[in-house]
């Protein structure tokens, strides 16, 4: 049973390869931004290909982060150098890379392993 938790995958690389990619992850926006001024403040530093604005569909207004898409990650880099803690539409902004999702998925097998496993919580409803 403990072969089961201690499973490997035949190439363990995949697990920890991660490419950053040209997308950057910006929080702290301003409620009154639009994808528009977005893409105008983040093409001081590249080209833009495309701006996903997180929008808060009962509010109808952005939630306070989006997905700013480069032509080239050293834009992409280039932009996290200059605008990160900087002022976009009045507030400062926070920037971070994005990963590139794999897909292998280790969390899917653990859950598989332990689907018979009795929990801890029926150990005590026995016991009693």
């Amino acid at each position: 049973m403990l072969n089961h938790f201690l499973h490997r995958s035949p190439t363990p690389s995949l697990l920890f390869s991660r490419t950053f990619s040209s997308t950057l992850f910006v929080k702290g926006i301003s409620f009154s931004s639009t994808e528009e001024t977005l893409t105008e403040a983040f093409s001081q530093c590249g080209q833009v290909l495309g701006v996903d604005l997180i929008m808060d569909k009962f509010k109808c207004r952005p939630k306070g982060f989006a997905y700013v898409k480069f032509s080239s990650r050293e834009e992409a880099d280039k932009a996290l150098l200059e605008l990160n803690g900087q002022l976009v539409d009045g507030r400062v902004v926070i920037l971070d890379t994005t990963k590139a999702r794999k897909q292998y998925q280790p969390e899917s097998k653990l859950k598989h392993s332990v689907e018979g496993v009795p929990s801890s919580e029926s150990k005590v409803d026995q016991e009693s």
